[in-house]
């Protein structure tokens, strides 16, 4: 850890120091974050959505679906999102020698986990990093609500062009030929 003015600034070599746990902990703009292990129905929805982009990346052999990779950015910035979908153009040029992804995947999807601090990481710190890394979409599920949140690409921005419910169905542009009742995502 290196200090930087007056805050800690927390670096990828500085969580090789932690003890193992079953916490998670991310490094986003040199702060660490942590998370405890989560509720059993936010990784139902994991499993859920994994089936279901997997399937379709299966059908279409366009990219890859996986659950919980490590993205690595840079030092100051590492992340593990719940489920992504990368194209397989892009992980062939963005996979490190320890199998992390150092680019960003065209999709992120995130299942909020109760608690102010909890939604504020999903809905505003990861949103702007995945705006500037160049996400093309980003999804946050929210079990408890059964409501899809999507966020597009537009003008170097992620920005909320639909919130979904269980009733609707979820089409993407960038997903060619992608259809989803979002009820399945919560069943």
């Amino acid at each position: 850890m290196t200090s930087t003015t007056d805050r800690v600034y927390w670096t990828t070599e500085d969580l090789q120091l932690l003890p193992e746990s079953s916490n998670r902990y991310e490094i986003i703009d040199g702060q660490l974050l942590m998370t405890r292990a989560p509720h059993w129905k936010h990784q139902k929805v994991i499993v859920k959505a994994s089936r279901i982009l997997d399937a379709w990346a299966e059908a279409t052999k366009l990219g890859e679906t996986v659950a919980t990779p490590g993205v690595i950015f840079d030092d100051a910035d590492n992340v593990i999102p719940d489920l992504v979908w990368i194209s397989h153009e892009r992980l062939a040029a963005g996979v490190d020698e320890e199998g992390h992804f150092t680019i960003a995947p065209e999709l992120i999807v995130e299942v909020l986990s109760p608690g102010t601090q909890n939604e504020r990481r999903d809905r505003e710190t990861k949103l702007k990093l995945y705006a500037e890394r160049g996400v093309k979409e980003y999804w946050i599920l929210d079990w408890r609500l059964q409501q899809l949140e999507v966020y597009r690409r537009q003008n170097a921005l992620l920005h909320l062009v639909a919130t979904l419910f269980a009733a609707d169905i979820l089409t993407s542009p960038l997903l060619p030929d992608f259809s989803c009742d979002v009820a399945e995502f919560f069943r």
